[in-house]
Order: C-alpha cells, then sequence, then structure tokens
C-alpha cells in the first residue's frame, strides 16, 4: 500500500470530492470494519489529509441514513450534516455517474484504492465479461458493496467461501443499465444459488424468503430435492446495508421466475 502524504485538514469542513470518496469506500467495506485501524481507512485518510478516526467517523455518519442500520438499532450514527445527506440522496438517485466520480477522483490524485484489490473475482459469465473500463469501475463497487453488506455469506446457504460467492443482480444490466452499480439491486449468492436465480428456478419473496419454481418443487431426483426444499419458503439472510429493493424483486418474479 502507498504511504501517502498529504498536509493535514484537522477541523476543516469535508469537499464535495472528499465525501464522494468517504461514502464510495463506506459501501465498499463491512459496516463493522469503519475503524480507523482498517488500513482502507487510513488509505482515505492519507489521500485527503486527514486523520483514520475522523475518516472512521465520516464512514459511520453515512450509517445514520441506511435504513437497515436505523432498523437494527445501530447506536452512536447522529452526528451527521446537510453536505453528507447529500451525498447520501445523490449517491442513491445515479449510482452509475456518481461511483464513476469516484473513481476519477481517486485516480486523478495517483491512487486506484480498492479498484486493483485482489479478491476481485475473475469474469467467470456473461454478465461478468470484460467490459469496457466505465463498466468494470460499476462492476467492482457493486461487488464490493453487495457482499460486504452481506459480510461475504450467501444469503440463502449462508457459505462463506469467496471464492464462490457472486454479487447477483436482481434486474439484469441488460434490461436497467441505471441499475447496474446500485447495490439494493443486488443478492449475494454461491454460484449454483446465482445460476438458479437466473435461470428462474428460485426468487424471493417480498417478505424476504426463498421460493423454488414448480420445477424444482417436482424435480424426479431425489438428491436434488433433498438438497434444495429445505430453502423453500426459508428467509434470506438480510444485508446489513441496502437490503434487496422489493420492486427489483417483484420484477424478478413476474419476468424471470418459473413459478
Amino acid at each position: 500500500m502507498p504511504a501517502l502524504r498529504r498536509q493535514s485538514r484537522y477541523g476543516q469542513p469535508w469537499t464535495r470530492k472528499e465525501l464522494i470518496l468517504a461514502f464510495d469506500l463506506y459501501c465498499r467495506i463491512p459496516f463493522r470494519k469503519t475503524k480507523a485501524s482498517n488500513p482502507w481507512v487510513q488509505q482515505l485518510a492519507a489521500l485527503v489529509g486527514r486523520s483514520p478516526a475522523s475518516v472512521a467517523r465520516k464512514l459511520g455518519n453515512f450509517g445514520a441514513f441506511d435504513p437497515q442500520l436505523q432498523r437494527e438499532n445501530i447506536s452512536g450514527l447522529t452526528h451527521t450534516s446537510r453536505q453528507d445527506r447529500e451525498i447520501w440522496d445523490e449517491f442513491h438517485n445515479d449510482w452509475n455517474e456518481l461511483v464513476y466520480a469516484a473513481y476519477k477522483i481517486r485516480h486523478s490524485r495517483g491512487i486506484g484504492l480498492v479498484e486493483q484489490e485482489t479478491d476481485l473475482a475473475q469474469p467467470t459469465g456473461p454478465s461478468e465479461r470484460l467490459q469496457p473500463a466505465k463498466q468494470r469501475v460499476h462492476q467492482s463497487f457493486f461487488r464490493q458493496a453487495v457482499l460486504s453488506s452481506y459480510e461475504w455469506r450467501c444469503c440463502i446457504t449462508g457459505i462463506a467461501v469467496p471464492e464462490c460467492l457472486v454479487a447477483s443482480h436482481i434486474i439484469p444490466w441488460s434490461k436497467d443499465e441505471h441499475r447496474r452499480a446500485d447495490p439494493t439491486n443486488g443478492l449475494c449468492l454461491s454460484a449454483t444459488f446465482d445460476r438458479l436465480f437466473d435461470a428462474g428456478l428460485i426468487s424471493i419473496s417480498d417478505q424476504l424468503t426463498v421460493q423454488l419454481s414448480t420445477t424444482l418443487k417436482k424435480s424426479r431426483d431425489s438428491r436434488t430435492s433433498a438438497l434444495l426444499s429445505v430453502y423453500d419458503s426459508a428467509p434470506i439472510m438480510r444485508p446489513r446495508r441496502f437490503l434487496p429493493a422489493l420492486d427489483a424483486i417483484r420484477w424478478h418474479r413476474q419476468n424471470v421466475f418459473l413459478g
């Protein structure tokens, strides 16, 4: 990790560019790891000339606006500003452009940050084939935001093997480009369940429970039935942030699910 040196800006208001970088990082790492000891928090602190503790507090501020964290009664998330809210709302209204804005700000300052993390999966299928630079930035952000929100566990099986996990789009890229980078349009699934979901063999209810298609329920293969039936109507593991959007899962049930 490069050692960045910037003049300290302690006590000075956060700029718009700094807030964009902070919110981008907030989305990429698990909320419980938004601490001053986190290497990525320390790297961002060096980049913007602030202390790691200051950056960690700013990441915590963004959590005050997250409905899922509010539902879990996470405390201490109250010291927010009008600018914090504006960045939160702006990202949620246009994930694609602001994700790319953060990417350009980082690279203008000479660092790639999390785009170059080694834990990013290699392309494995049609939806993850090599993409032009801007689309790859969106895919990188989407994967990290979704998987970190589920704390790197499949939301159906609980499997916690990063090499087997996929950030699955609920509404595919090809159907809604505006939601390519939107983490509320994502689920963390193991590779097998990602394929089942994309094929419409499983879906998610409004109550966030698993729905098996008629095809799977009527499977004549006893081993398949035994493996999958235990998940029918079972609740998925809720993410710590970015709960799946109801309109997205309803779209999947109406347009993809074979139930």
